[in-house]
């Protein structure tokens, strides 16, 4: 019996990434955590002085610790957090299902921040579990081009976020119900987490807003 088949039927864990400053009380990751069931915040500490294999471990901890299935659903830096640990430790017992990557920011040509860099360069290997990766066209961490380059390297699909700056608190986006919408893409069932507000998957086209890279 494989770790896979022992997960079936489990509700999964939904942990999230944050990144660079961690998220605030109005990020939707916050939002996500407090009105979703199931759902809590890896604590990667060192929030301004970021170190790339510390925060590797740390998810690597909480993925471990969790006693049934997880999506990861990551913001900013905390998208390489997640490439970088998943280049490391290769994870195949299927107990990922999914990770969420939103607004990646470029830590290799033209970085905001120099503490970026500390996650350069890009790790280019496909991940090993179904992946969306979400950005923004006026995003200023990275060029949208950029991110759908990026996303073909990782395997990922690929969703346009609209004009939404970096997709983090000053956006003002709530409880962000575009990306719930995306959470639920990555689910094997069918179910919508328990909230305050139900979104309706019908109301979602993925066709319109959502395609594989070179479809």
């Amino acid at each position: 019996m494989t770790h896979q088949r022992s997960f079936a039927g489990q509700d999964p864990l939904i942990l999230t990434v944050p990144g660079l400053g961690n998220s605030g009380p109005g990020h939707w990751q916050t939002q996500w955590e407090q009105d979703l069931t199931d759902c809590e915040r890896i604590d990667l500490g060192l929030w301004d002085d970021p170190h790339r294999n510390t925060w590797v471990n740390k998810i690597n901890l909480a993925v471990h610790k969790a006693d049934r299935p997880v999506v990861l659903v990551a913001h900013s830096l905390g998208c390489l957090a997640v490439a970088w640990w998943a280049e490391f430790e290769k994870p195949a017992d299927g107990k990922v299902l999914g990770a969420l990557l939103v607004a990646p920011p470029d830590v290799e040509v033209r970085p905001i921040d120099r503490r970026l860099t500390r996650f350069a360069p890009f790790p280019h290997g496909e991940l090993p579990f179904p992946s969306i990766l979400v950005a923004s066209r006026n995003d200023p961490y990275m060029g949208i081009g950029q991110a759908r380059h990026l996303a073909r390297a990782w395997g990922s699909r690929f969703a346009d976020a609209g004009e939404v700056g970096h997709i983090n608190a000053e956006s003002g986006l709530g409880e962000w119900t575009f990306g719930r919408l995306l959470l639920n893409q990555l689910l094997p069932w069918p179910v919508v987490l328990e909230s305050t507000q139900r979104v309706p998957l019908g109301s979602f086209h993925p066709d319109r807003a959502l395609r594989r890279l070179g479809a």
